[in-house]
């Protein structure tokens, strides 16, 4: 069948595709084609760009503050996402496990209810948890003798207090994706492997884990990405410090762009942070990929 012919029998299904497209490509497409052309030009407010080659690349590269915020970000995304993966699959395990169909339902709700909260509501909550002088942390502790800490204040404290901060919370989205998919892994296969004699840590080693790596593919490389480009938390809470200590690659580029009206150096390191998420999403990808059927 030709190629036009087959474009004639779908064509209902391309004109349903064509607004979501045209709505990509604008909001999607283009906005991603004018970062890249900014990093090889100088632009301010008010002017026009002037070409100039590779020289925000290598500005940006030669920046100790542009190394400092990508060592921050690595730090962050190598302690939040790990531990946040691990123990989204022991709490979808035992969701998965409770007896009653309302209580999972009553649990991932509870889980997955921070997902939909503004994420600028999240930090005002966890600045008042946080606060020196009121906050229920310091308060809590104060009942073991510890404390008080200035959690964002403190430049040893404040990257591990978003790192808290993250994996306290963000845990609804991996809990319903994991249970989904244990849900349509075979009983049969847990049937036999007890025949086999395997208790319940064996099922979950040999037969769970395997054929939930799709599942867990998808949820390390979104939130590597989301990881990477973390933000709200920064802004609303730090500011980029106490002396630094928190300025990721995100907020670097926000200061870039809209303090410092650097847009040219902003847009290469937006596209070096681009390249990078690709990259590790390759690596990712070739390391944990596997074709399960079941």
């Amino acid at each position: 069948m030709s190629l036009t012919r087959t474009i004639y029998r779908e064509r209902w299904a391309y004109l349903f595709l064509l607004l979501p497209l045209l709505l990509f490509a604008v909001f999607n497409m283009l906005p991603m084609a004018a970062t890249i052309l900014l990093g090889f030009a100088d632009y301010f407010p008010g002017g026009q760009p002037v070409w100039t080659g590779l020289e925000n690349y290598a500005y940006a590269l030669s920046d100790d503050l542009f190394w400092k915020a990508l060592g921050i970000t690595v730090l962050y995304t190598c302690g939040v996402v790990p531990a946040s993966l691990l123990i989204s699959l022991f709490l979808a395990y035992v969701i998965f496990g409770l007896k009653y169909a309302w209580a999972q339902v009553v649990f991932k709700s509870a889980f997955y209810l921070p997902v939909v909260t503004s994420g600028a509501i999240l930090s005002l909550v966890w600045l008042w948890l946080f606060n020196p002088a009121r906050g229920l942390l310091n308060y809590i502790l104060s009942f073991a003798g510890l404390g008080p800490y200035l959690w964002t204040s403190d430049p040893q404290m404040a990257l591990p207090s978003l790192m808290f901060m993250a994996i306290m919370g963000g845990h609804g989205a991996a809990i319903v994706l994991l249970t989904a998919a244990m849900g349509g892994i075979p009983a049969s296969y847990y049937e036999a492997a007890r025949l086999d004699g395997a208790g319940p840590w064996r099922q979950y080693w040999k037969i769970t884990l395997p054929l939930l790596r799709p599942t867990v593919l998808y949820l390390l490389v979104t939130s590597t990405i989301a990881s990477f480009q973390v933000f709200t938390q920064v802004l609303m809470m730090t500011g980029g410090g106490p002396d630094y200590a928190t300025t990721t690659l995100v907020y670097l580029i926000y200061t870039d762009a809209f303090e410092y009206f650097d847009f040219g150096k902003a847009a290469s390191e937006a596209t070096l942070l681009s390249l990078s998420l690709a990259g590790i999403a390759v690596l990712q990808y070739k390391w944990l990929a596997s074709d399960v059927e079941y």
